[in-house]
């Protein structure tokens, strides 16, 4: 029997066209209990076949976030409606966003960003959710997201010091920045609230034209004592139906 539960996030699935119904059940088939970052009008959908919100958005991914202390103000109204649904409708993790850099430096911008989060942790200590700040490449043109390497994500929840407030280990985006994958979360695991996977280069398949080998990836999170889900966040290259049973399949060790 396999020691880890797997979810799947809604979007670079829905988006080959597959009707939402068809994608649940299907998902359901594989034996997937839970989807991630679901559009709100399917979620009863979701419900009703049995699968688990897992995450939802506190707040958009964009340039700006939580790395700036002016803008806590119009985050903190969005998020607190999002820790109300979440709370309504048994979801157990907020994503948030540290912003892009605008040439603040990183430790100022941590400093800046824990000050936020622990504003905000009471309200998620409250409600039972937690909030996971995500870890994101930089690499992406335009984008200089601070919060890209492991170690500065680690140092806000540090100075956090919330259980409520923990990070979202993508190991796609992590493979891109620094590697080391497996030792980082042997080392780190308690400051990593949520993970997500994908083939790299390309965010595609967990296929062998990609360099992460999962099985190994997926037991050193489980050797950690994680209990909670590993989603996968790859745009499948064919079929996708076919793309979620070989992930499920890869990582069900």
């Amino acid at each position: 029997m396999s020691r880890v539960k797997q979810s799947f996030v809604w979007d670079p699935f829905a988006r080959t066209g597959i009707e939402p119904d068809r994608l649940v059940r299907a998902a359901v088939e594989i034996g997937y209990q839970g989807v991630e970052l679901v559009p709100q009008e399917y979620w009863q959908l979701v419900k009703d076949h049995g699968l688990a919100l897992v995450s939802a958005v506190g707040h958009p991914l964009a340039p700006e976030g939580l790395n700036r202390p002016e803008n806590l103000v119009s985050l903190e109204k969005e998020i607190r409606h999002n820790f109300e649904l979440a709370a309504q409708w048994g979801i157990s993790l907020l994503l948030c966003f540290s912003g892009c850099r605008y040439g603040v430096d990183d430790l100022t911008a941590a400093e800046i960003t824990a000050e936020n989060l622990r504003h905000l942790a009471p309200l998620a200590e409250d409600a039972g959710v937690t909030l996971v700040l995500e870890l994101l490449n930089s690499k992406v043109k335009g984008r200089d997201y601070q919060a890209d390497k492991s170690a500065w994500g680690i140092k806000v929840c540090e100075m956090v010091a919330s259980p409520r407030v923990r990070l979202l280990y993508d190991i796609y985006h992590m493979q891109m920045m620094e590697g080391d994958i497996i030792s980082t979360i042997r080392q780190s695991y308690l400051f990593f609230g949520h993970y997500h996977t994908a083939g790299n280069p390309g965010r595609n398949d967990l296929d062998e034209a990609q360099e992460l080998y999962y099985p190994a990836i997926v037991r050193a999170i489980l050797d950690t004592g994680y209990e909670g889900y590993i989603g996968h966040e790859f745009f499948p290259k064919g079929d996708p139906v076919t793309a979620l049973k070989a992930a499920f399949d890869v990582c069900n060790v």
